[in-house]
């Protein structure tokens, strides 16, 4: 059930000279942004918290219990799994924030938003804003089952080093985090 959504139909500007040479845009442009139901944006709510790392364990129930979780780092296949990426956020991070999302495609089974988000690492102390099309693929319940984030215009690996690496970063991480 990952969804693999078409980075070009759903984010590419009108304008080519605002696309990145992968003709897309995924910085967010809020005043375009598809309105959510209110179910809907709960949803969306609770995933900016935890991409801020200020979410809660509520946050973490709109994940199905055998949820993924898919980035450039990690590849995660519990909700366990899951929010241990999301309570390390504070432990390396000295500040995540969104800055702004933008709803691109809403549909029975799927949520998919660009997302701006400010990372400041503890030890560097610069802030950096990231641009990135997620996506989120919901079961029957309405129940992330699927969370693809896809980062700088690319869909990273499902194979060989890549995933070996984002795997054991999933399968550990909550080692260092301490789920509760």
């Amino acid at each position: 059930y990952e969804i693999r959504p078409n980075p070009q139909s759903l984010t590419s500007n009108p304008d080519p000279n605002e696309n990145a040479p992968t003709g897309v845009d995924y910085e967010p442009h809020p005043e375009t942004s598809i309105p959510l139901p209110a179910s809907r944006q709960k949803i969306l709510d609770s995933i900016t918290r935890l991409y801020s790392g200020s979410g809660s364990e509520s946050d973490m129930r709109v994940y199905a219990e055998k949820a993924v979780y898919d980035d450039p780092w990690s590849y995660c296949d519990t909700r366990y799994k899951i929010a241990g990426q999301w309570y390390g956020i504070p432990k390396v991070m000295a500040q995540s924030r969104t800055l702004k999302t933008e709803v691109v495609e809403n549909e029975d089974d799927r949520i998919v938003f660009k997302l701006q988000q400010e990372y400041t690492p503890r030890v560097a102390h610069f802030s950096k804003a990231v641009n990135s099309l997620v996506s989120l693929s919901l079961d029957g319940e309405e129940k992330v089952k699927y969370h693809k984030d896809m980062w700088n215009h690319h869909d990273y690996s499902h194979e060989g080093l890549g995933k070996i690496m984002k795997t054991l970063n999933g399968d550990h991480l909550t080692k260092v985090s301490r789920v509760p």
